[in-house]
Parts: structure tokens; sequence; C-alpha cells
């Protein structure tokens, strides 16, 4: 078994996202991250603060916009504002929304070309068609450790754990976009484990922490972790017990320190990739 170090890729995209954005810097066009904040949840505003410090460090300016106590039109109002505004070229809308809102539902008010966590519903449907777009990061993050990996993907038998339009979805579209063989498993799966032991590759996102035992993964297979469950210490641990399995799994993300730290610099990826596309498209 070996650990899948995303720490050491997220140095290596952050490295080549600095260079990308000095670049720009140098022609006149500063690449502009913004984050819509329409919740006062704590967890959030440390996650939003940790974006905002990564991305300047690596030359991307990255606005912050709190809202207070909105309701679905003052966060309609404010993504349209901002895929309007020519300086802005990267938009994430944080969750959680207020009661009764989805990001299904508002991310339509995104524009596609600045949509580089994958909210507007037409981001999905461009991924299922195969065509350039911006999928949402964490699914991203699995599939830039398994390249990173040098995992071979076509023909493959991937199992993702997990069916939500944010990780799931979007994991399993890219996993059969490399030409795997892809199951999407979810609460009705009759025999999980059965199924789960049929995988290669292993994609955990279903946000139940310790879910995921050795009787679910094959000798060998690569284990990708992309939970996030807070523990009563302040820690983190993932949808995987990781102390049981990592000695059936070949490779296996831990958490912290595999999807995560991904995630975090693809979005800086993707806002520079952004910035690029806006001197086409205006």
């Amino acid at each position: 078994m070996s650990d899948i170090d995303g720490r050491a890729l997220a140095k290596a995209i952050r490295a080549e996202v600095s260079e990308a954005a000095a670049k720009l810097r140098g022609e006149g066009l500063a690449p502009t991250l913004a984050v819509l904040v329409p919740t006062d949840d704590e967890g959030t505003a440390w996650y939003v603060r940790s974006i905002k410090k990564a991305a300047e460090k690596e030359g991307v300016d990255c606005r912050i916009v709190q809202l207070e106590a909105p309701g679905r039109d003052e966060i309609v109002a404010a993504l349209q504002e901002l895929s309007a505004d020519p300086a802005v070229h990267g938009i994430i809308c944080q969750t959680p929304l207020p009661e009764g809102v989805t990001l299904g539902e508002v991310g339509w008010y995104i524009s596609p070309y600045k949509d580089i966590d994958g909210a507007n519903p037409e981001s999905l449907g461009r991924l299922a068609q195969g065509r350039r777009t911006f999928a949402p990061a964490t699914s991203a993050a699995v599939l830039e450790l398994l390249k990173h990996e040098d995992l071979v993907l076509e023909g493959a038998r991937a199992v993702v754990v997990g069916r939500s339009t944010v990780v799931g979805k979007p994991a399993a579209l890219l996993l059969l976009n490399e030409s795997a063989t892809v199951t999407v498993c979810h609460s009705r799966t009759k025999d999980l484990a059965a199924v789960c032991r049929e995988a290669d590759v292993l994609v955990a996102a279903v946000g139940r922490a310790g879910m995921i035992g050795a009787d679910f993964v094959r000798p060998g297979a690569t284990v990708i972790d992309v939970g996030t469950n807070p523990t009563a210490d302040g820690g983190l641990v993932g949808d995987v017990d990781y102390a049981a399995v990592a000695p059936v799994a070949g490779r296996i993300t831990p958490v912290p320190g595999g999807v995560g730290p991904v995630t975090t610099a693809l979005l800086l990826r993707h806002t520079v990739q952004a910035a690029e596309l806006s001197r086409s498209h205006g």
C-alpha cells in the first residue's frame, strides 16, 4: 500500500498557476476569482479565507462577496452582477445556501465561461457530452490524482459511491470520458460491498465517516476518498476506514492531505484558464 500525496500534486499545480498568472499580469490581465458567500457559517468562513490566501499567494486576485441573510433573489442578483463584470474571471457560489435555495437553481446565473466549480447545470451537460467545460473542482481532483499516479483508466473498472451533482455524477462522467467502465452506487444499491469489490478504482463520495471498510476493497485496488467528515476533536476523517482499508488497497488517498489540497489548487487553475479564455470571448 502507498499513500497518494495530494499535497505534493497540489504544490505542482499551484506552481503552474503562479507561472501562468504572472504571464497574464505581464500582459495586463489580472486573473480574478470572486467567491460569493451567502452564509455566516464559521466553517465556510475558514474555507473561504484559505482559498483567498492560496489564490493571492499564486498571483490570483480573490474578491470575497459576503451577503447577510440573503434570499434567492439577492443571490441571483449578485451572481448576475459578477457574471457581467469583465474584471471577474472565475465565480464560486459557496455553500451552505439558505433554506429552500439550491445550488442547481442559482447556478444557472453563473456565466458558463466563469463557472470554475461546475455549478451551472449547463456545465454538467457539457461534461456529459464530453465537451470543454469546467468540472466541479472536487471531481476534477479525483481524475487529476489518478492521472498523477499514471493509472491506465481505459478499460478499467471504476466504482463511484455517491451520486451528487457536485462530486459523484461529474466524477463518473470524467471517468467515462477516459474510457473507464463506470458503476455509480448509492443508498439503494444492493450488496454495495460486493459491487465495490469489483473496482480497480474505487471513489468514495458518500459523506458518511468510515463507511467504506476493508470488505469493500479488492486487494490492490486504488481508493480515492473524497469524504471530509468533521470529528469531535476538530479533525477530519474520510468516508473510508483508512486503518482497515490501507493494508488492502494498492494506493489510497489520506484525509486530510489527499483530494482537498488538489481541489483548491484546481479552483485556481480553472480561474487562470478562464482568464485566458476571456480574451477570446470578450
